[in-house]
């Protein structure tokens, strides 16, 4: 039978006899090694990161400085020192949102409880960045606080330099009415604090002996009051009668030195058990309490308001960031265009506009909720302009008007 008949087709296909398999291996060093190579996609141009400290819209040319602003009271309607303070106050925080606020009812609730617990005081800086002339605004201040209208708050101890809070006013109006609502103390108590503040209407600090041991203590509880010395202390009230208190390491050394070694009088004698605050009667006991209202008597007390320590906090703290921001505006010049500065501190939500109003209400608040913002979070919806008047009366920072992109604030 011939071969094609069958159904196994030939090969032509001829393999060589004396194959070397040396001549097989692949040779490595004829492949390119690409592991040390970064990868790279051709499609993304390649851009120098912008330096640690500064967002990618920061400014490199400096702003036209068209001359500076002393004085922001063209944003204002009032001009009175009293009728300026209420206006500072009222216009201090942002409007809760209606809707797409991104917070829920337990965080809307405590951001309104804190400011409805935040002292109604102004910083006379603040009452400078937005009068018309800083001696008449002095010279009006001085009035209203002599007519008992308004007094004054001393803050000590607060910020450095200019960024010092320095001096507060609150109308005395609103002191009182504070003063009726609080929770804590008695009618009879109320009555006198007020009694006392109306007769002292200069006065930021009071003498002790105006109220007794338990109206003092009452009143400083609910933060009326704050002690100025150190006065009254533990050390007063187990120092022996009549003896020097135990501030000092002299009088700690020499307080039993009188009495003989091993004797009743070198532990105190027959009284020390009263002495040292035990409970009873005895002349010891009213000798020491005695001793208490006489420190009492010498000690001094600063009319203050509730919840100061938010309010200073919540003021320094807005401070701080408003020049955070200009910082990373410009790391060189430190300034950036007023509206600029506005959006950033709201954190990018959208504005007052007609065409953000528009999409606000179609239910579309664009990519950031104001609950999510630094703003709501940390400031509890604090305004800018609150924050810029605040820091333009401090001197920490300058506005000028720039010509081409309206106000300009620079970081002095």
């Amino acid at each position: 039978m011939p071969v094609s008949a069958t159904g196994r087709r030939i090969s032509r296909v001829t393999k060589p006899k004396n194959t070397n398999p040396l001549l097989l291996r692949r040779n490595s060093s004829a492949h390119f090694n690409f592991t040390n190579h970064p990868r790279r996609k051709p499609s993304l141009p390649t851009s120098k990161s912008a330096p640690e400290g500064r967002d990618d819209g920061a400014f490199e040319s400096r702003l036209t400085d068209a001359g500076r602003i002393a004085s922001l009271a063209t944003d204002q309607p009032v001009h009175d020192v009293a009728q300026l303070m209420r206006w500072i106050h009222d216009h201090m925080f942002a409007d809760m949102p209606e809707r797409g606020a991104g917070m829920n009812s337990t965080r809307i609730a405590e951001v309104l409880n804190y400011r409805r617990a935040l002292p109604p005081i102004v910083t006379v800086a603040h009452v400078h960045a937005l009068g018309n002339s800083p001696t008449t605004t002095e010279r009006r201040i001085a009035e209203l606080v002599r007519a008992g209208v308004v007094r004054k708050v001393l803050v000590p101890g607060r910020g450095a330099g200019g960024a010092a809070v320095g001096e507060g006013l609150a109308l005395t109006e609103e002191w009182e009415r504070r003063v009726r609502e609080a929770a804590g103390l008695e009618d009879h108590v109320k009555e006198k604090y007020i009694r006392v503040m109306r007769a002292n209407p200069t006065a930021a600090t009071i003498s002790g002996s105006h109220f007794t041991t338990s109206e003092a203590a009452a009143l400083t509880a609910a933060g009326f009051l704050t002690s100025t010395s150190a006065t009254i202390s533990n050390n007063d009230l187990f120092s022996h009668p009549g003896a020097p208190s135990l501030g000092s390491l002299s009088s700690l050394s020499t307080a039993s030195s009188s009495a003989a070694s091993g004797s009743l009088g070198a532990v105190g004698g027959t009284n020390a058990f009263h002495d040292r605050g035990g409970g009873g009667g005895g002349l010891a006991r009213q000798t020491s309490c005695t001793n208490t209202s006489g420190a009492l008597a010498r000690s001094e007390f600063t009319f203050s308001l509730p919840s100061m320590g938010p309010y200073l906090r919540l003021l320094l703290s807005a401070r701080a960031h408003l020049l955070a921001l200009l910082a990373k505006s410009s790391l060189k010049y430190r300034e950036a265009p007023r509206e600029l500065l506005r959006e950033r501190w709201s954190g990018g939500v959208a504005g007052e506009d007609a065409v953000s109003r528009a999409r606000g209400a179609r239910g579309d608040f664009g990519a950031t909720l104001p609950g999510r913002t630094k703003k709501w979070k940390a400031f509890y919806g604090l305004e800018f302009d609150w924050v810029l008047e605040e820091c333009l009366g401090s001197g920490l920072v300058d506005v000028f008007e720039t010509g081409s992109v309206g106000l300009g604030v620079r970081a002095t």
